[in-house]
């Protein structure tokens, strides 16, 4: 292989290594935001305007939790440079992109974040995967 490869290789290999850094920062957030909906009720307590969906503090809170730990792992897998890790990222970064939707009239500017975050993210697992994985799986 050429030195141009291996060049390639480190550069899409490390935005590999963002996005499962960004995907365990998010599910530790998300593992957090449910820790506190499930202790502390008014914690996402909105205005009339409210959440696009309503559901019961603590059910929200578990919802968050269990999504929180999915997506650390998901972010975990990530750094193996395993092609069933990169679809299960990739699944679960869409489903966290349109998750975000619900939260947008509540929180609009962390939505609007996490939105980037998880659009960077897809970039970093759909663009140029094959030297990526060389570089990671080693």
């Amino acid at each position: 292989m050429t030195t141009e490869f291996y060049q390639r290789a480190s550069t899409w290999s490390g935005w590999v290594i963002f996005a499962g850094v960004v995907l365990f920062v998010i599910g530790f957030l998300n593992v957090i935001q449910g820790l506190a909906a499930f202790f502390q009720d008014d914690v996402h307590v909105v205005t009339e305007s409210g959440l696009l969906v309503s559901t019961n503090y603590t059910a929200w809170g578990w919802a968050l939790l269990i999504w929180g730990v999915v997506m650390i792992l998901a972010g975990l897998g990530l750094f193996t440079g395993n092609e069933f890790a990169r679809w299960f990222a990739i699944i679960v970064v869409a489903i966290n992109l349109i998750g975000q939707f619900t939260y947008f009239s509540a929180f609009p500017l962390w939505s609007l974040v996490v939105i980037g975050l998880d659009l960077a993210v897809l970039f970093a697992l759909t663009a140029r995967w094959q030297y990526a994985k060389a570089v990671l799986e080693g």
